[in-house]
């Protein structure tokens, strides 16, 4: 773990949480660095909620600190949060510019600039047709994306989003998963929170895993799994494999091979006997585990 910064959009240290007599948040502590998307997982029960609820001031920790922009969670570090719960909480018979306009003013924005913003969010998602509509008019989906445009009317330097992508159609799950990039590259700082271990794997930079409480990973992606990577290979090739390269269990796989690298085998030297061997690789590649692979690996082997 790295040490806290002032240039750290998020830091947490350290932080407890007890209810009763279950410490639910035992010694949490993450960095997230502007322009970084970060993805929070792990079980049921593990402690993901309470700890964001913490960096959100929702929650005080009973020990431990949260900074934002390097500043304690005062009025000013709260404006710089945009925050998507997973249930939505709009007022259900409020049309949609004045509840947006009231979501901006909460967050220190003039009644006139949340409205010029809301009505470019609203002709991003591609909304403008529902916006004098009252939110009890909108779908399911519709009103998830007026909830996001709330998120990031004020532009915040700190993103924080719970299922974004609950009771979304494709369509708009990719329309606002492109929307998230581009609150990345102006250099906003995104925590993720999803069960959907196929959108963490593509959307986020880094991934924290919280079980029973702790943190029991937080790297970067590729780096995970990298870490995590079996041991098996795919190669396309006009000369097949054989043992003496080093590889078991070699089956046919569509237009190549797949196969096991045996015990204490490297897979750079599968690769340089088969160029001994004069073949001509048009794809070597180790197999890397699905993020849901590693983290089912992970609670099995915490849990016994």
């Amino acid at each position: 773990m790295t040490t806290a910064s002032a240039s750290d959009a998020i830091a947490a240290d350290r932080l407890w949480k007890r209810f009763g007599t279950r410490d639910v948040v035992r010694d949490v502590s993450f960095r997230i660095r502007p322009g970084e998307i970060v993805g929070m997982v792990g079980p049921n029960g593990a402690g993901k909620t309470t700890s964001i609820r913490m960096v959100l001031n929702i929650l005080r920790p009973d020990r431990g600190t949260v900074t934002i922009d390097g500043r304690p969670l005062d009025q000013q570090a709260q404006e710089a949060i945009g925050y998507l719960p997973e249930e939505r909480g709009l007022y259900r018979d409020v049309r949609v510019i004045p509840m947006l306009q009231y979501l901006g003013e909460l967050k220190g924005m003039t009644r006139d600039d949340a409205r010029r913003r809301a009505d470019v969010l609203l002709d991003r998602l591609g909304m403008t047709a529902h916006r004098a509509k009252q939110v009890r008019e909108l779908s399911r989906g519709m009103t998830q994306l007026i909830a996001f445009a709330g998120t990031i009317l004020h532009e915040p330097d700190v993103i924080v989003l719970d299922e974004p992508f609950s009771g979304l159609d494709p369509v708009n799950v990719r329309l606002m998963k492109t929307v998230v990039g581009e609150q990345q590259a102006r250099g906003a700082a995104t925590l993720f929170s999803t069960h959907q271990m196929t959108d963490v794997e593509e959307l986020c930079d880094r991934v924290i895993m919280i079980d029973q409480g702790t943190v029991v990973l937080d790297d970067l992606l590729v780096d995970v799994k990298r870490r995590f990577r079996g041991d098996r290979l795919f190669m396309v090739t006009d000369t097949p494999p054989a043992g003496d390269d080093g590889v078991t269990g070699i089956e046919r796989d569509g237009g190549g091979y797949s196969m096991r690298l045996l015990r204490n085998i490297r897979p750079e030297a599968v690769l340089a006997r088969l160029l001994q061997r004069g073949a001509r690789i048009e794809r070597f590649e180790v197999e890397m585990p699905s993020l849901e692979d590693i983290f089912l690996r992970m609670v099995r082997d915490r849990r016994g």
